[in-house]
């Protein structure tokens, strides 16, 4: 089946995906003047004398911003705000089908990242919760650290935390299926942009034994010159042993491949060099970097991919909805590390996972339940 054409077929007959209805009954003068003018003074009142109000009394307890700037989308790059509303709009759709609450897409025609902040800070007032999206790399690691301390409502940035959240929740349930330890794994992510670096930072977190990053010169190690502020604060965390060379080399050896960048880029043989029964997360989008038929002949124990036609997806769809269903009802503002260990665990427990059965589906209502209730733990401790 032809996916592509389905899905543009699918756009052009809605008119795309989401639309407003209304929660109330509008169908005579009475419940006009409750619903607007007169009656809706005193709701303004209210309000006014406590914003806290404004998240029990509006919609705001329950809408999340969509911010991008269309220039990371998927594994196309930069194709403008209007081309990323498809995807915002997908977005969209999925916060509500599986945790109730409104997602509205804001793609904005600026790349400047005092203009992404200060839209964000301009637009507080009427969202509980803000999840940036497709925005490239290195801004979006600034653009996520000032709107942390501005705001007041949580921040999250999906293509960061949300697929380094869903990868560590791949590599417990593989270790879990292979009866290894997070302790003893030898990791290699291809891809030194927003979710690498985040995928990097969290399984470091979570005592992995050594991850190295790869990404178009090489390895990422400590005094590699030409690196950017962000690449030089992960190696130096990272590659404690100063791996160094291109992808092919560095896999050697190594236990685990996570890939967040381009597709069609390793081989059966780079496979079959790695440790025996290693595990392979192939997650670019559209295109993995291996096909996963191809990952097993060469030899590899656990293969998982991002795409939703395959078997063993890993994909972020699996974070996001219970993360800010469960930011909005305890009133989490900033997530921890830990609270990111916490999430990955819930959604691999929610599972008993087999080599051909991972992680759960998206259509697993107990994985957000989990999410919530381990958010929910952690805010009362």
């Amino acid at each position: 089946m032809s996916y592509s054409k389905q899905s543009l077929e699918l756009h052009r007959h809605a008119r795309g995906k989401i639309e407003i209805r209304s929660k109330v009954s509008l169908k005579d003068k009475e419940d006009m003047s409750a619903a607007y003018t007169p009656g809706v003074a005193a709701v303004c009142t209210e309000i006014a004398g406590d914003k806290r109000n404004s998240f029990i009394m509006t919609n705001r307890g329950s809408q999340v911003a969509i911010v991008t700037d269309g220039t990371a989308i998927l594994g196309l790059g930069d194709l403008g705000p209007e081309a990323a509303m498809p995807v915002m709009e997908g977005k969209s759709i999925i916060f509500k089908e599986f945790a109730d609450i409104d997602a509205i897409p804001l793609c904005i025609n600026s790349t400047d990242v005092d203009d992404i902040v200060k839209f964000c800070k301009l637009i507080e007032p009427s969202f509980a919760g803000i999840n940036l999206e497709d925005i490239s790399s290195p801004r979006c690691f600034e653009i996520f650290e000032q709107l942390e301390k501005a705001l007041s409502i949580p921040v999250f940035h999906d293509d960061q935390d949300g697929t380094a959240i869903v990868t560590l929740a791949a590599i417990i349930n593989a270790c879990r299926v292979s009866e290894r330890d997070l302790g003893d794994l030898h990791v290699v992510v291809n891809g030194a942009g927003a979710a690498g670096i985040a995928i990097a930072r969290l399984l470091i977190h979570a005592r992995v034994k050594e991850v190295v990053l790869v990404d178009t010169q090489g390895a990422l190690y400590d005094g590699r010159p030409g690196m950017n502020p962000i690449k030089q604060e992960i190696a130096e965390r990272s590659n404690r042993m100063k791996h160094k060379g291109d992808l092919q080399s560095v896999l050697i050896g190594a236990d685990v491949f996570v890939g967040v960048s381009v597709g069609n880029i390793v081989t059966e043989a780079m496979v079959a060099g790695m440790n025996p029964s290693p595990f392979i997360f192939a997650m670019a989008n559209p295109m993995p970097e291996i096909m996963p038929e191809a990952a097993l002949r060469a030899g590899a124990g656990i293969v998982g991919t991002g795409r939703s036609d395959m078997a063993n997806q890993v994909n972020n769809a699996l974070v996001f909805p219970g993360l800010f269903k469960g930011l909005l009802q305890t009133g989490i503002r900033k997530i921890t590390p830990d609270m990111k260990v916490a999430v990955a665990d819930a959604i691999a427990r929610s599972i008993v996972p087999t080599a051909d059965n991972l992680m759960p589906t998206t259509f697993d209502k107990q994985v957000v339940d989990n999410i919530v209730k381990v958010l929910a733990g952690m805010s009362s401790n």
